[in-house]
């Protein structure tokens, strides 16, 4: 997956489009993604015991992960995602590490 719980995101389309925000959770089986104080819905909840009131709580829906592009956080603009691969030794074992970077200013992203 492109996209990580964590990263900065912003929205391409739909009533919250142009504004950016942080990815809470991210559903890869149904390739959306939660962000934070975006896309906010409303769900009525009834009283369930005696005496308590009804509520009205607001969440974060899940959004179609081709609706967000990700935000570098080096260049601090919308880009897509390329993936590099990174020799690292450790302990004379050299390892390959699959990485994300940047389109615009080719830093890796972590």
């Amino acid at each position: 997956m492109k996209i990580k719980k964590g990263d900065e995101v912003k929205i391409l389309a739909g009533k919250d489009k142009g504004k950016t925000g942080k990815v809470l959770q991210v559903f890869p089986s149904a390739n959306r993604a939660s962000i934070e104080g975006l896309n906010l819905l409303i769900k009525h909840m009834r009283p369930r015991k005696q005496g308590e009131t009804g509520q009205r709580i607001e969440f974060p829906a899940p959004l179609n992960l081709s609706n967000v592009i990700l935000v570098c956080l080096q260049c601090g603009q919308p880009t897509r995602v390329a993936y590099k691969y990174l020799e690292i030794a450790k302990n004379d074992v050299k390892r390959k590490k699959k990485v994300r970077v940047c389109k615009k200013c080719k830093q890796t992203i972590e």
